[in-house]
């Protein structure tokens, strides 16, 4: 069950990556639920998506909080 929720926050991540606002906010929420070990995780595969997509370089501030 927590790695659907680990997949569906990543599936939702890459349809909101075209704008970096809704990108942030729903990258704020991912690490709210998200457990510590999925949030390591995630940490590396968003620094893979802001490479491809350097609009997005703005949230990187939220995974070093």
């Amino acid at each position: 069950m927590a790695r659907a929720m680990f997949d569906y926050t990543k599936a939702v991540l890459k349809k909101v990556s075209f704008d970096a606002n809704l990108f942030c906010k729903e990258l704020k929420k991912a690490l709210q639920r998200l457990l510590p070990h999925e949030i390591e995780e995630l940490k590396i595969w968003v620094n893979s998506l802001i490479m491809q997509n350097p609009q997005l370089n703005q949230c990187l501030i939220l995974l070093n909080e």
